[in-house]
């Protein structure tokens, strides 16, 4: 892994995808909240299962990331609004790929990426397990996952995940509840419960 690691030790996450039942109207957009592209916004597109990534959280989980990820490649396998990923691009990321099967997202997060102009994002209209299953290993620095809550994907993707990642590098969990067995070589640094999700910070040994 190129640049220091920064996460001062324990875990989280928070989401853009499954479906969890709410009182509340889904926003239509969500904004960007830290580094270059901070205050841009993202449209969050009217699709099943998929809600934006609270703001509280995503500042949270930057603050245990830490705030500066130059050199770092990431991978966002489970887009949706692309929030995490555009967030890790705004804080220097070298590359960025961001993952989503729903062709009617794809097409949205590839509009957001040339509207941005970040150039260091990439939009990949794929299955993120079947793709994580093909990929070279140690390809990042930082994955993101948040299967569909409803789906079961939880553990067979951090384990897919595990093997893209360098020796040190971090992986971030969303999920309905916590992982509780982690595969070898992967230790929990800090966990988050909000609400309904659960968001776990793991760490490749």
């Amino acid at each position: 892994m190129k640049p220091d690691y920064k996460p001062d030790g324990t875990t989280g996450r928070a989401a853009v995808r499954p479906m969890l039942r709410r009182s509340k109207v889904l926003p239509r957009e969500v904004r960007l909240i830290g580094g270059t592209l901070r205050g841009s916004k993202l449209p969050v597109a009217d699709r099943p299962g998929l809600r934006p990534t609270p703001d509280r959280v995503r500042e949270t989980l930057f603050n245990w990331l830490g705030q500066d990820l130059s050199g770092w490649r990431v991978l966002d396998a489970f887009a949706g609004s692309g929030a995490l990923g555009f967030e890790a691009a705004s804080r220097g990321a070298a590359e960025v790929l961001l993952l989503e099967r729903d062709r009617m997202l794809a097409a949205s997060l590839k509009a957001s990426q040339q509207r941005l102009k970040v150039e260091t994002v990439r939009v990949q209209e794929a299955d993120a397990m079947s793709w994580m299953g093909r990929t070279a290993p140690q390809a990042f620095e930082l994955v993101f996952l948040d299967p569909p809550f409803d789906a079961g994907l939880a553990a067979q993707s951090v384990a897919l995940a595990q093997r893209l990642l360098v020796p040190g590098g971090w992986l971030v969990l969303e999920a309905g509840e916590p992982l509780a067995a982690l595969p070898a070589g992967l230790r929990e640094h800090r966990r988050l419960k909000a609400g309904a999700v659960s968001a776990q910070l793991l760490q490749v040994d």
